[in-house]
């Protein structure tokens, strides 16, 4: 299964995908936004490969420019219909318009294909490139929240019609 965005398309991940994953989320620059710990290949098996715990499911995705794999991205929800994004790319892809093109198509195939009602994202708050880039995405501010890992994080919801 592919998303196309304008910029970027999303493909599922495949357990073929662990070794470049693990590779990913050794980096600590990778993983800056994402706790700033570098994972080990087991802990990536077992939380970037997509799920489903309980309640939590989470689609995984691999971001592409052209066939070139830039980052990752999933949409998790613990509610029906109703649930968030994440994203990271490659630092050397940073400030080139992949991430608002993958977030928008993300949110847009689980709005429009999947039904889902309500969509957030939450990115810290001193990741000022990072809001810019959800906002560009369809994105708007809702509240504030204390992550205990990740200090302070903006709740952002997908609302389009409010951005453009």
């Amino acid at each position: 299964m592919m998303i196309a965005g304008e910029r970027t398309v999303l493909r599922r991940v495949t357990p073929d995908d662990l070794p470049l994953l693990a590779g990913w989320f050794a980096d600590t620059e990778f993983v800056r936004w994402w706790g700033g710990v570098a994972k080990s290949n087991d802990e990536v098996a077992l939380q970037y490969l997509g799920r489903e715990d309980g309640d939590e499911v989470v689609q995984a995705f691999i971001v592409l420019h052209g066939d070139v794999p830039i980052g990752y991205i999933q949409a998790w929800n613990d509610e029906p219909l109703i649930g968030g994004i994440d994203i990271v790319l490659l630092p050397a892809v940073h400030g080139r318009g992949y991430g608002p093109d993958a977030v928008g198509a993300l949110a847009r195939y689980l709005r429009d294909e999947l039904g889902w009602k309500h969509i957030t994202i939450d990115p810290s708050v001193r990741n000022v490139r990072a809001i810019r880039a959800f906002e560009k995405a369809g994105f708007v501010p809702e509240s504030e929240l204390l992550d205990p890992r990740d200090g302070p994080l903006l709740v952002m919801t997908f609302a389009p019609d409010a951005v453009r």
